[in-house]
């Protein structure tokens, strides 16, 4: 008879690499995903999951080579999601919120990879377009919870700051999906929402551009407004926020969270009004892109931050 196969023992530091590495490579690829975009390479594999109907790899051509790495990207992921979860059930004390969390990202990459055949089948749907995106936050937020738990006991939280406070961090973790889905609209809108790019110098030369593709019918000026107007409004509650956390120090994970969320909120506008007046260039779209990743990631952290596992409560007091 054939020996049972065991797989090994992971420890929890090893487990906590293992779920940074999955974070890291979920971000990697919304960039990834974005520089097909905007490279104009969405369309470059015309078939799923074969990149064209007679050939199953990308040949010389730019476009399908971008698109063809993209999806490669997505195998990579695929491994480290699966490692997760396999980790999670080897670890020297079965935790069912760790299981759960992995079995998400597993369940959140097989959707977008069926999505994103969707998405090239439907000649790149400018609203499947962004649930694209929208998906891909949902794996990072489920990856960066996997994350932050991985390093902690398992076991029952505590709000580790007072009820106004907790309650500003649920409302950035609002207004952060608010500032991000009117992003997306705005991308949606504007000249780099299909798989063409239009060379211009000006966002008003964008929106006239006679081989822009297909949009979202919604005034990218419209949009814009609209969404730095809320990113506006983000920063505001962010900075009102961080008054209420001085008295806790400099060194209190909390006020460090809430600070480098101002951070990359600030450096986020500033790519964004950038971009906007200079014709939207694809580069300062890419990093915008990523700097949009970073802010949810960002106040993600930082509400996980505002919690405690009660057995760290030291004598009950909040920090």
């Amino acid at each position: 008879m054939l020996p049972s196969l065991r797989l090994p023992e992971v420890s929890p530091a090893a487990y906590r690499r293992i779920t940074l590495v999955a974070l890291a490579l979920l971000v990697f690829i919304v960039v990834t995903g974005a520089a097909v975009r905007l490279s104009g390479s969405g369309l470059g594999c015309t078939d799923w999951p074969n990149c064209t109907d007679k050939h199953f790899v990308a040949q010389a051509e730019t476009h399908q080579m971008i698109e063809f790495v993209n999806r490669a990207i997505t195998g990579l992921v695929s491994v480290a999601v699966a490692l997760a979860v396999l980790g999670s059930v080897r670890l020297p004390s079965r935790r069912r919120d760790l299981t759960w969390l992995s079995v998400g990202l597993v369940a959140g990459v097989v959707a977008q990879i069926l999505l994103g055949a969707v998405v090239v089948l439907t000649d790149l749907n400018p609203w499947l377009v962004q649930g694209h995106f929208v998906v891909s936050m949902l794996l990072v937020l489920d990856a960066a919870v996997l994350a932050h738990r991985s390093r902690l006991p398992h076991g029952p939280r505590r709000p580790r700051v007072e009820p106004g406070v907790l309650w500003l961090g649920r409302t950035l973790v609002a207004l952060a999906v608010a500032v991000i889905l009117s992003g997306t609209l705005v991308t949606g809108s504007g000249p780099h929402s299909g798989h063409t790019t239009v060379k211009v110098s000006t966002t008003a030369q964008a929106l006239r551009a006679p081989d822009a593709p297909k949009r979202l019918p919604i005034a990218v000026h419209d949009a814009a407004r609209f969404h730095g107007a809320l990113l506006i409004l983000l920063l505001a509650v962010i900075a009102g926020l961080l008054v209420r956390l001085r008295h806790l120090g400099a060194e209190s994970p909390v006020f460090r969270a809430g600070k480098a969320l101002l951070f990359v909120c600030m450096l986020q506008g500033a790519i964004g009004y950038t971009q906007y007046f200079t014709g939207v260039p694809p580069i300062l779209v890419g990093l915008h892109v990523l700097g949009a990743t970073l802010v949810w990631l960002a106040a993600v952290h930082l509400l996980l931050e505002m919690w405690v596992p009660v057995e760290h409560a030291g004598s009950g007091t909040r920090e």
